[in-house]
């Protein structure tokens, strides 16, 4: 009875072994890759052939025959499974290449904000700052010059503008031919600029039209030290003249990317302390010396609050001015708005401190002018800087520029009429030098590179573009001379003032009789 038990167990126990084999064997069929069984069939074939072989004559050679062509079954699969393997991992990576670069929303997003403030920054910003210092009779020459800078120069830059500043025709890295002076004509018209082309991370139609309001708001800034006297004509030919010579190759040197002079050579100028405000200081410098003192160059402010209304604008501008410039929506965008408000905020306190120790009054005009000058000073350097380092560039700002804007000025005997040779042009070019000190890791910075090494390259393009701009400038308005038959309004014109006898209007009508 024993046995019979054992014997049943047994036959039960081989049934189920061949039941489950039968089971894995028709799993193994159905799964998506069959390699296991086709290598199973196979090994089972040859194994049966094998043994089969050694049966007969000559079973040792079939044997070996056998062998070799399991080996070469096995090595083909296996190629096979590879080289469907290798397709389905490069499909994807293909396709990936193949798909087409499309912009970053946020950044877009960014960007577009940033146009609309910097444009903001010259109509209305500049304007009122401007039109609130000067005497009342002129108030409507000022808002004018600003307004129609800003419509020339943006057809200017539509026509040959983008292209002489960013067009890479002829540029090589580390060769200093045409290329790394001034861009080619590939790019006029904005030929190539398309709904597809981009610039880094945004559309390159949003990258033109950014770089256009800086092209509009630098020649605009000159506008402060020519007001009261200048002839209409005579500064619209002399702005024309004066971007083809000065603003479009510095623009190309330093921000033209490889192969650009200043580029190569490693000059930090984030956001236009070289390219805009040294450039417009010392086109503004030139141009005041060349037409001589007002005859009235009393600071007779003809509506204060406008000024202030005008500096808020600037300071909020400022924000796409600066922080645009990072050309991202990100951690150097944050950093840059940062440094910006730093920057300004106490350039006005250390202003307006000293305006309290020599005075005793603490004066709006100063407390305006002093945040206008930090605004300019941190321009270079608010990609590098820290909180820190916008700091201490605000507090130089207010020291320095306040000195060259009333006692330099005062000593040399120029009639920079609204200050924006001590404010922008030196504030630029301290800001231009002092980043490679406060850009360092020891004030907070994020330059890698040690000051020791920045600062000459730093002082290089800074005296440089200083030095061509007064040559250029100085051309320029010999040319605009000819052309406008005289660059300066008669001497009744200033007294009457530049609204009636530039534009024929008046900022204010007190009574019915002036209009007659």
């Amino acid at each position: 009875m024993a046995v019979a038990q054992v014997s049943a167990s047994m036959m039960s126990a081989r049934a189920g072994m061949q039941l489950r084999g039968k089971s894995t064997r028709a799993s193994a069929r159905h799964a998506p890759l069959r390699v296991a069984s086709c290598r199973r069939v196979t090994v089972s074939n040859a194994a049966a052939e094998a043994l089969e072989a050694e049966r007969t004559r000559g079973g040792r050679e079939k044997l070996a025959c056998t062998s070799a062509l399991v080996h070469k079954a096995h090595a083909a699969k296996a190629s096979a499974v590879a080289a469907a393997a290798w397709a389905a991992s490069a499909a994807p990576a293909a396709a990936c290449a193949a798909a087409p670069a499309v912009a970053v929303g946020a950044d877009t997003a960014w960007i577009l904000c940033s146009t609309a403030l910097v444009l903001f920054m010259t109509i209305p910003g500049l304007s009122a700052f401007y039109g609130g210092i000067v005497k009342r009779k002129n108030v409507l020459s000022v808002l004018m010059q600003c307004f129609a800078i800003t419509c020339v120069v943006s057809v200017l830059w539509y026509t040959v503008g983008y292209s002489l500043c960013f067009s890479t025709a002829g540029m090589v890295e580390g060769q200093t031919g045409l290329g790394a002076f001034i861009g080619g004509l590939d790019k006029v018209f904005l030929a190539g600029v398309t709904k597809d082309s981009l610039q880094g991370t945004i559309p390159e139609a949003l990258w033109a039209l950014f770089q256009m309001t800086f092209a509009v708001i630098t020649p605009a800034l000159m506008v402060g030290s020519f007001v009261e006297r200048m002839k209409f004509n005579a500064l619209m030919y002399y702005v024309v003249l004066w971007m083809f010579a000065v603003y479009f190759p510095a623009c190309h040197m330093v921000w033209g990317g490889a192969g650009s002079f200043f580029g190569d050579l490693g000059v930090i100028d984030f956001a236009g302390g070289i390219v805009v405000h040294i450039t417009a200081g010392m086109g503004a410098l030139i141009g005041c010396m060349e037409l001589g003192p007002r005859k009235d160059n009393r600071m007779v402010p003809g509506n204060l609050p406008l000024t202030a209304i005008g500096t808020g604008m600037l300071w909020v501008g400022w924000y796409g001015f600066n922080g645009g410039s990072a050309v991202a929506a990100g951690a150097d965008a944050a950093f840059a708005c940062l440094a910006t408000q730093l920057a300004a905020a106490t350039a006005a306190c250390v202003w307006t401190a000293q305006d309290v120790l020599q005075t005793g009054k603490a004066t709006l005009l100063g407390a305006c002018t002093g945040s206008i000058a930090g605004l300019a000073t941190v321009t270079p350097a608010a990609g590098v800087v820290g909180p820190l380092g916008a700091v201490c560039l605000g507090a130089a700002a207010g020291i320095i520029c306040r000195y060259a804007s009333l006692t330099v000025k005062e000593k040399v005997g120029y009639d920079d009429s609204l200050d924006v040779v001590g404010v922008h042009g030196v504030g630029g070019f301290i800001g231009t030098i002092l980043l490679s000190i406060f850009g360092s890791a020891a004030f907070g910075g994020f330059n890698p590179v040690p000051a020791s090494t920045q600062l000459p390259i730093q002082m290089f393009a800074a005296i440089t573009t200083t030095i061509y701009t007064g040559a250029a400038s100085y051309v320029c308005l010999k040319i605009a001379d000819k052309l406008a038959g005289g660059l300066r309004a008669p001497p009744e014109a200033e007294d009457s003032g530049m609204d009636a006898y530039s534009h024929g209007e008046a900022a204010i009508t007190l009574s019915a009789e002036e209009t007659r």
